[in-house]
């Protein structure tokens, strides 16, 4: 299926060996757009949990974020809000290196990235198929346009093959 012509890929990130910081940065981002997308694909290993994956952008470390989390796993339904995080909780979508071996999904979208009057707001989605299905609601409390972001996976180093794409989503 072929993109929506006003979907454009900036970058690809494919590991070609196994990531166990799991971290993964996106530089220089254009700002030619009026939305980010980001799509996540792929495997964790060597962990008891499921792995998380957090998002930062422009180097901010300081508690400027907050999420709030909609959840089925293993046929339970749950939620949850984190908030002055230090960084925006994304999804949980790599498996913890079980027998199954499990390859997720996750997909952020980033609105108003270049905005210079208002916040950051993010929806972002996962799926660990069998085990887990989310839906976050993300704020940045920053006016600042995204240059840069960084995707963590703090649970889970992340498997070889895994691939993040970012794309730029302009208005139609």
């Amino acid at each position: 299926m072929p993109l929506p012509s006003t979907m454009t890929p900036i970058a690809t990130n494919t590991l070609t060996s196994n990531l166990a910081s799991g971290v993964i940065t996106f530089s220089n981002i254009p700002q030619t757009y009026t939305d980010l997308v980001i799509v996540a694909v792929g495997q964790g290993y060597t962990s008891s949990s499921y792995g998380n994956l957090q998002v930062q952008f422009n180097g901010d470390t300081g508690t400027n974020y907050s999420s709030t989390e909609l959840k089925e796993f293993a046929g339970t339904a749950s939620s949850s809000r984190r908030t002055t995080q230090s960084y925006l909780f994304a999804t949980s979508f790599l498996d913890a290196g079980s027998a199954s071996l499990l390859v997720g999904t996750s997909i952020i979208n980033v609105f108003n990235y270049a905005n210079t009057t208002t916040f950051k707001s993010t929806l972002s989605r996962g799926n660990l198929p069998g085990f887990k299905t989310e839906l976050n609601v993300g704020l940045w409390r920053s006016t600042a346009a995204i240059t840069s972001l960084t995707l963590t996976a703090n649970d889970t180093p992340i498997n070889a093959g895994a691939s993040f794409t970012l794309y730029g989503i302009k208005a139609a």
